[in-house]
């Protein structure tokens, strides 16, 4: 069984809390405030019983079911502060080739998506505050025509994975196991500026992922 455990900032969770009293609160978010980050592990996972790491040395860009790998300098960065990370959780960093018992993937989610919305049109008879009645056309209502609305959303992400090389196999499937999954999401997730930041709100709250018994 795994859980789920979401974090917001407290700044944004009081806007949001206040949204009856005021007028679109999400408008007034900084983006630090819009991130949100989610962390999900397996709880019969031994996180003490794990030593070594090993991470990979690019990142994966996966967008719109295509995917490349990449080593910019936001991807440097976002390596290092990971691993340094799990350093100061007592785990060492060994190469690939050392068989660790953590492996860690890197991946960068941009994901662009489109709908479309049909508005059949609205005929009305109440005049409203600016009844028609205004413009010298008492008695006649409103009418809007059909149209669509065409929307695009564009959606960037991080997300973090930790693999259980020690015990490969451990369902008889051939599959490795993901002990450990974190993921950002929310304006400014791709910028250098944040990197530090973000990777300390998600080990944070992972206070079970260190090597202490």
């Amino acid at each position: 069984m795994k859980r789920v455990i979401m974090f917001m900032s407290v700044a944004a969770m009081a806007t949001v809390l206040l949204g009856s009293c005021r007028k679109q609160p999400l408008d007034n978010l900084t983006e630090e405030e819009s991130r949100i980050y989610v962390t999900n592990y397996d709880d019969k996972a031994a996180f003490n019983s794990y030593a070594t790491f090993s991470i990979v040395d690019s990142v994966a860009v996966i967008s719109n079911g295509a995917s490349a790998r990449e080593l910019t300098s936001y991807d440097q960065q976002l390596i290092a502060s990971i691993k340094s990370s799990l350093e100061a959780r007592g785990y060492v960093a060994v190469a690939k080739e050392a068989k660790p018992d953590l492996a860690v993937n890197v991946s960068r989610i941009d994901n662009t998506s489109y709908s479309a919305a049909y508005n059949p049109g609205y005929w009305s008879s109440w005049p409203g505050y600016w009844d028609t009645g205004y413009w010298g056309y008492p008695g006649y209502g409103y009418y809007w025509p059909s149209s669509y609305t065409v929307f695009r959303t564009r959606e960037r992400s991080v997300s973090i994975d930790l693999l259980d090389l020690k015990n490969p196999s451990k369902e008889g499937n051939n599959q490795l196991t993901a002990v450990w999954n974190a993921v950002l999401r929310g304006s400014g997730v791709w910028s250098s500026n944040n990197i530090g930041s973000m990777v300390k709100a998600v080990f944070d709250q992972s206070t079970y992922l260190t090597t202490n018994k």
